[in-house]
C-alpha cells in the first residue's frame, strides 16, 4: 500500500491495539513473547486488479467529513474477478498446496498466490526454509481460531503490507496472517474455526450491523477531535462496514461460519487480516486443536507442535483415489470446508 511505511510506524508506536497479546514457542521449547498477534474475539485463471479508485468502505468516513488521506487511510484493495465463494473450490491439478504436519494430524491448505501474492510467497519461502519446523500453535480459542507458526520476521526480512482481496474472506477454514496492526505481517498465521452454528448463535449479521451502528456514532463524535487517530488505532478491527457488504458475502458466512469482521476489504479504516489460504482437508484436526485444554490466556497446556510445512503440488486424481479408499474402509472421513 502507498502508506505502508507511515502506517507501520503508527502501528509500532501505538501501545493500545485491538489485538490481544499472544505467546509463541521456538523449536527449543522456550516461551517467547510473540510479536505477531491474532485479533481479540471479544472485540468482535484469475485476474486480480488492485484499484484505489473503486468504491470502498472508507466512503463512510468521507461522507461525514473525515479526511482519510490525512489519517493515512488509503485502501489499495485487490478486486478479483472470481465469484464470491470461489475459495471453497478444490485446487486444480498441479496447483501448489501446503500440508501442515502437526502433532494432532495433517492440515492441507489451498494457497491463493494471485489474490495474496506477498503473503503466499512469504509462507512458502518460510516453509521451504524449515522456519516453521517445531513451532507451536501458541493460542487456540474454541469456536474462534487457532493461531501459530511464529518463527521470527518474514522471509522479506521485515514486516510487509496487508493484501485485502474482495473475494477472500475469514470464513471457517480460511487461513490468514496474524498482525499487530496495519501492515505488520511477519510469519504467524491463524485458521478461522468458528462454525456456522456458533456464528448464528452469536447474532450473525444483526450483531455485526448493530456493532457498526455504534462505531458510526462514535466516529461521528470523534471526527473533529484530536483523539480520532487514537480511537481508530484502538477500535480499527470493529470498524467493519456492514452497510457495504454484498448479500452474497453475508450468505457465505451464514452457510459456513467464520469471523466476518476480520475482513479488510470492508473495513472503513483499512484494518483487517490478509487471507491467503483455505483448508481443503483436515478441518477435523483444526477442530481438535481448538478443543485442546488451555490456560486463562488460551495458551495450550500441552504443546501443540507444527512439525513441518510441506509445499507440494495438488494431484486431483490421487486425492480422489485416497478418498475412495478411505470410504471403502469405512473410516470416518475428515471434515472438509465447503
Amino acid at each position: 500500500m502507498n502508506t505502508y511505511k507511515f502506517k507501520k510506524l503508527c502501528a509500532i508506536s501505538v501501545a493500545s491495539l485491538m489485538c490481544v497479546s499472544a505467546l509463541a514457542f521456538t523449536g527449543c521449547g522456550n516461551k517467547q513473547v510473540e510479536t505477531s498477534q491474532t485479533p481479540d474475539e471479544t472485540v468482535p485463471a484469475t485476474t486480480a486488479v488492485s484499484t484505489a479508485d473503486e468504491p470502498t468502505a472508507q466512503n463512510y468516513l468521507e461522507s461525514i467529513g473525515i479526511d482519510t488521506a490525512i489519517l493515512g487511510i488509503t485502501p489499495n484493495i485487490i478486486h478479483d474477478s472470481n465469484p464470491v465463494g470461489f475459495q471453497l473450490d478444490m485446487p486444480k491439478d498441479g496447483d501448489t498446496i501446503a500440508i501442515v504436519h502437526t502433532s494432532y494430524g495433517d492440515i492441507t491448505m489451498r494457497l491463493f498466490p494471485e489474490q495474496a501474492p506477498k503473503a503466499v510467497t512469504n509462507f512458502v519461502n518460510l516453509a521451504k526454509a524449515g522456519k516453521y519446523n517445531n513451532s507451536l500453535f501458541s493460542k487456540v480459542t474454541k469456536d474462534f481460531m487457532i493461531n501459530g507458526g511464529y518463527c521470527g520476521t518474514s522471509s522479506y526480512g521485515d514486516a510487509f503490507e496487508d493484501e485485502f482481496c474482495d473475494k477472500l474472506f475469514n470464513i471457517r477454514g480460511a487461513v490468514a496472517m496474524s498482525n499487530t496492526g496495519a501492515d505488520t505481517n511477519e510469519s504467524a498465521f491463524f485458521i478461522n474455526q468458528k462454525t456456522a452454528e456458533t456464528y448464528k448463535n452469536e447474532g450473525g449479521w444483526e450483531h455485526l450491523a448493530s456493532q457498526w451502528d455504534t462505531i458510526k456514532t462514535q466516529l461521528a463524535n470523534y471526527k473533529d477531535s484530536n483523539l480520532l487517530s487514537a480511537f481508530i488505532e484502538k477500535n480499527g478491527t470493529n470498524c467493519y462496514d456492514t452497510d457495504s457488504v454484498p448479500d452474497s458475502v453475508k450468505k457465505l458466512y451464514e452457510e459456513n461460519g467464520g469471523n466476518a469482521y476480520l475482513d479488510g476489504a470492508y473495513n472503513a479504516v483499512d484494518r483487517g487480516y490478509t487471507v491467503f489460504a483455505q483448508v481443503i482437508d483436515g478441518m477435523d484436526v483444526v477442530d481438535k486443536i481448538a478443543s485442546a485444554k488451555v490456560d486463562k490466556d488460551d495458551i495450550p497446556v500441552k504443546n501443540i507442535v507444527i512439525k513441518s510445512v510441506e509445499i507440494t503440488k495438488y494431484k486431483a486424481e490421487e486425492s480422489t483415489t485416497q478418498a475412495s479408499s478411505t470410504s471403502a474402509e469405512s473410516v470416518t472421513q475428515p471434515t472438509t470446508v465447503g
